[in-house]
């Protein structure tokens, strides 16, 4: 399918010319004559074809923008290296000037408050109603100072089912990719009170997805998006989707659900998610939890193999301290947790998975998570979650099992139940 805002489909990969063709003809409507344009592109935790995406896009601006400034969206990921960031977007041999003469490249540094700027608030009532009365909170709305400092802000990036908003991309680059800690902790406790498990690879306006809407509508300067369908774990593309980031994001959105999602008809009692090494810590491989997580049976088993895994998280020392509990097991406790940053409290939920917590059963989890890492064993159990010796992990043994699944490269591709 083509047309002005869209080409591509989830049973085809595109050519490379007509990709670059779609992006000239696409920015070419664009009214950016004159004007500063800022790029928010995702980290090298997502597959994306970024060289070629980038080099289209600088070709068709470079003598109409008056600057172009990248901005890497690592919502609360560890900063890029130079090196990192040269081999992500494609300037490694010849340097960033020879390669996209007057491009700036900048990490999202959430870490520095001087990064942000403020853009208002969403009152606790209307938090109210976007997330359906799970929350009663007002928010602060602050985002990268770069997004508003240019006249123009384009979104580039992939869409994936996602775990917190029910499929990535669009304005969720803005929020909670390049946002304040504020937005960040808010729609995460939101998407763990719905569960990750109802949410993973829901189509349309999700509350979580409503409330990252609602706080990219208060950016001040014209918002566009070049919503991609990648290939998981390759180089290639399904399909594009040019304009506003909502109906770009709606319209690849429903590419991914056909190309990302895969159906089993009876759920297994053994997972084994074979994490890439573009997640190097279990805050990021914990997506080849959530992505396998429907099709396990009730007290079945979810072994995420990452033997290059060393350490729980890089940039959340938090989450060592609370650990993996499920969602009850915080809300039921709720003034002991309530201080954590809320992230954490939901990325916690959104690895351990379902279960049940009261004051005389203590903790009950629908599947056991099983991490076979370079983590030492005592740090693991520390963390309430089961250790397994990665050198004796028998991939083919297990594959040859009927009731265990074997995943390669997982972490994009959605499993579920037919």
């Amino acid at each position: 399918m083509t047309d002005g805002h869209h080409i591509g489909s989830a049973a085809d990969l595109l050519d490379e010319q007509d990709v670059r063709r779609f992006i000239h003809d696409s920015l070419a409507h664009a009214d950016l004559d004159g004007r500063s344009v800022c790029l928010v592109v995702p980290d090298a935790t997502r597959s994306c074809p970024l060289p070629l995406l980038l080099a289209a896009i600088h070709a068709a601006l470079r003598e109409r923008a008056a600057g172009m400034t990248v901005v890497v969206a690592l919502g609360t990921h560890a900063a890029m290296s130079e090196a990192e960031l040269a081999a992500h977007l494609g300037y490694a041999e010849h340097g960033l000037e020879a390669t996209y003469p007057g491009l700036r490249v900048v990490n999202h540094e959430w870490w520095d408050p001087q990064t942000f700027t403020s853009l208002g608030a969403i009152d606790a009532a209307r938090v109210a109603d976007l997330s359906g009365g799970l929350l009663h909170e007002g928010v602060e709305v602050r985002v990268n100072r770069a997004v508003v400092e240019h006249d123009v802000a384009i979104v580039v990036g992939p869409v994936f089912p996602h775990e917190v908003v029910g499929f990535s991309g669009g304005n969720k680059y803005f929020f909670p990719g390049v946002s304040g800690p504020e937005v960040i902790d808010l729609s995460h406790w939101l998407g763990a009170l719905i569960t990750s498990t109802a949410i993973i690879g829901t189509r349309g306006t999700t509350p979580v997805r409503s409330l990252i809407d609602e706080a990219a509508a208060l950016i001040p300067n014209r918002t566009l998006a070049l919503c991609v369908v990648a290939e998981s774990n390759g180089p290639g593309l399904h399909a594009m989707s040019f304009g506003d980031p909502p109906a770009a994001w709606a319209a690849a959105a429903d590419v991914s659900a056909h190309a990302h999602v895969r159906y089993l008809d009876r759920p297994v009692r053994r997972v084994v998610s074979i994490m890439p090494t573009k997640y190097d810590d279990i805050w990021t491989a914990a997506k080849g939890f959530y992505k396998l997580d429907p099709v396990v049976a009730d007290g079945g088993q979810v072994i995420l193999y990452a033997p290059h895994v060393r350490e729980v998280s890089r940039m959340h020392p938090e989450i060592y301290d609370v650990g993996y509990h499920c969602r009850d097991y915080f809300v039921r406790q709720w003034e002991k947790f309530k201080h954590v940053p809320w992230g954490v409290l939901a990325h916690s939920t959104h690895l351990f998975g379902a279960g049940s917590y009261d004051d005389v059963h203590g903790e009950q989890g629908r599947v056991t998570v099983t991490l076979a890492t370079g983590i030492p064993a005592d740090t693991v159990r520390s963390v309430n979650l089961h250790h397994l010796d990665p050198t004796a992990v028998d991939i083919e043994a297990m594959a040859a099992d009927p009731d265990t699944l074997v995943v390669p490269d997982a972490g994009e591709v959605l499993y579920r139940l037919r």
